[in-house]
């Protein structure tokens, strides 16, 4: 059966996370819908990583095998058309090698969090920011970052319910930028790592922004690391403003199919 690569794009807040759920709306269980629109029969994808509910995807990757061969664009094309009104959308497709895997071939996982500055609230980018009242310290913030880069037992920010077989990750990256955004000041955060624990990102920034409000010191980042005690973690953001940014492999699969993709899709 050929296999294909998706890379996908969705807001999260409609849906119950990426994973498909019986009595709720996910996005893997849209996705898996369209698809048995163009061949009628049960459809398994698997992702690279799955989102909790209202986490957006701005590139998450998944693969699914079909029974006809496919032309990439062409279905891509039919799954926009089957997932319409949902807020999914395919925007890259690629022919993928049959032992090629979207969750196990991935050796990087990158995140985005938004954090918009102001008292007033969000209305253009409700549900796609966490707000806060009061300006942050980001150098402060960067600095209590720099704690958790590298290899360490991340026990402390590690979610009560993750099924991970080990605490032990390495953080490749967590930068702390503040950004002028045309609704007001931002902090965002890229973190990347080959893979994260559940809760993980969330639970960083949760504590980075005690920092930034004052509450925290950067030291007690590390000594909230050190303790390897969930208790000592600060508080758990929400998901509004997480975004699984991309995905990394040793060769993109996408790399030749974008270009393309915009090509035909500008001709037709």
């Amino acid at each position: 059966m050929p296999r294909y690569a998706l890379k996908v794009e969705y807001h999260g807040g409609p849906f119950a996370g990426w994973q498909r759920q019986a009595d709720q709306p996910s996005v893997q269980g849209a996705i898996e819908a369209a698809l048995a629109k163009l061949e009628p029969r049960a459809h398994t994808i698997a992702a690279a990583g799955r989102t909790d509910a209202g986490v957006h995807g701005l590139a998450q990757v998944a693969h699914c095998d079909m029974e006809k061969d496919w032309d990439p664009f062409r279905l891509s094309e039919a799954l926009n058309h089957h997932l319409k009104p949902q807020p999914v959308a395919i925007v890259a497709c690629a022919r993928v090698t049959d032992d090629w895997h979207a969750r196990f071939s991935a050796v990087e996982r990158r995140y985005l969090f938004r954090i918009l500055m102001r008292r007033a609230p969000a209305t253009h980018l409700k549900g796609l920011v966490w707000r806060v009242n009061n300006a942050l310290d980001v150098e402060a913030m960067q600095a209590g970052a720099d704690h958790l880069i590298g290899r360490h037992d991340f026990t402390t920010f590690r979610s009560s319910i993750c099924q991970a077989d080990s605490p032990l990750k390495t953080l490749d990256r967590l930068d702390v930028t503040r950004v002028e955004g045309p609704h007001g000041p931002e902090v965002q955060f890229d973190v990347r790592a080959r893979s994260f624990l559940h809760n993980q990102v969330r639970s960083f920034v949760g504590t980075l922004e005690r920092v930034g409000a004052g509450a925290w010191a950067p030291g007690d980042v590390k000594a909230a690391l050190e303790a390897c005690d969930r208790s000592a973690c600060g508080p758990v953001c929400p998901p509004d403003g997480l975004y699984l940014a991309g995905v990394g492999y040793p060769d993109d699969p996408f790399a030749a199919s974008v270009e393309l993709h915009q090509a035909r899709a500008s001709a037709t």
